[in-house]
């Protein structure tokens, strides 16, 4: 236990100093196969509304025919059961009976047995950690504590990523836009405010989002003829 206290402080550690939400995905497939035993492939899943599904990680090409096997058939741990329960186990998928189709289709593609977790759970949007495993019985209850332990980290590493992504996306939005309004002043001699205010009338106009009506060069797009405070109020 204090081996496995240790690497997942090494996971914690590993995940925070990735650069970007996709080097965190990577980063969380590739650990959990040395970490939880009996994995030799993993991924993560990624469900929308409970229809469209996505994988933005995975460790081998096997997992992402997988996941789509999920898809065409519209069943399996991600479509249903993972909603309602944070550990959903397929030890056999020779003679798993609650997604037939899917488990059929995983055994013609070489799986053996199957492991998820819950990352996280957003109204009908899914979060998953799938293991995956060539042999038959491959994940033990061991299996299952160790993953659940490692899902955990992974979901809080996933969280802080997409935060940090957010901060850097509004950060970048703000002096774009704030560029813009530079140069806007500096064209038409107005105020920080009037500037706002011809962004906000061309996004509106445009029906186009703000922070792209102030790229670089959309500018020259906005009323090029002089603007007086009376044309903003």
């Amino acid at each position: 236990m204090n081996d496995l206290a240790l690497q997942l402080g090494d996971l914690a550690r590993y995940l925070q100093g990735q650069d970007s939400v996709e080097d965190t995905l990577r980063g969380i497939v590739h650990a959990a196969v040395g970490t939880v035993p009996g994995t030799q492939y993993a991924g993560v899943s990624v469900v929308e509304s409970r229809k469209t599904m996505s994988t933005p990680a995975a460790s081998d090409d096997l997992v992402y025919k997988v996941d789509q096997a999920q898809v065409d058939f519209r069943e399996g741990p991600c479509v249903d059961a993972l909603y309602e329960h944070r550990t959903v186990r397929l030890p056999n998928m020779a003679v798993e009976q609650r997604w037939p189709r899917f488990a059929a289709r995983a055994v013609e593609l070489g799986v053996g047995s199957m492991l998820s977790f819950q990352l996280y759970v957003t109204g009908d949007d899914l979060g998953a950690l799938n293991l995956y495993s060539r042999d038959a019985d491959a994940f033990t209850d061991e299996s299952e504590q160790v993953g659940l332990l490692f899902a955990t980290h992974a979901a809080v590493a996933m969280a802080d990523a997409q935060k940090v992504a957010q901060m850097s996306r509004a950060v970048g939005t703000r002096d774009l836009i704030g560029q813009a309004k530079g140069i806007l002043m500096e064209r038409h001699k107005i105020t920080g405010n009037q500037a706002f205010a011809v962004l906000t009338r061309a996004s509106q106009h445009t029906n186009t989002k703000l922070v792209e009506v102030a790229e670089p060069g959309e500018q020259r797009r906005t009323p090029q003829d002089p603007i007086t405070p009376g044309h903003l109020e």
